[in-house]
């Protein structure tokens, strides 16, 4: 995609181009995420965040371990000493 100009107007609103938009699979009403990162704005779709997110976390994770496993047996270790 190329450069595109925009006009802040009235409230702090820009317009995200129908072609941004389709490209993104983003309508109305959908929520996104506005990231300030080395002076610039990022507009993010949700799943785009939680995409990072979970890249960001599973960094420091090892490969075969499941957290999800692992928070199930301290809940059910926690239930048992109830």
């Amino acid at each position: 995609m190329h450069d595109i100009h925009s006009t802040i107007t009235e409230g702090g609103r820009i317009v995200i181009p129908a072609d941004y938009r389709r490209a993104l699979g983003l309508k109305v009403g959908d929520e996104v995420i506005l990231r300030m990162a080395d002076g610039e704005v990022h507009i993010l779709t949700r799943s785009q965040a939680i995409k990072k997110a979970q890249a960001l976390v599973r960094k420091h994770i090892p490969e075969r371990k499941s957290l999800v496993r692992e928070l199930i047996r301290e809940r059910r270790g926690e239930a048992a000493n109830e």
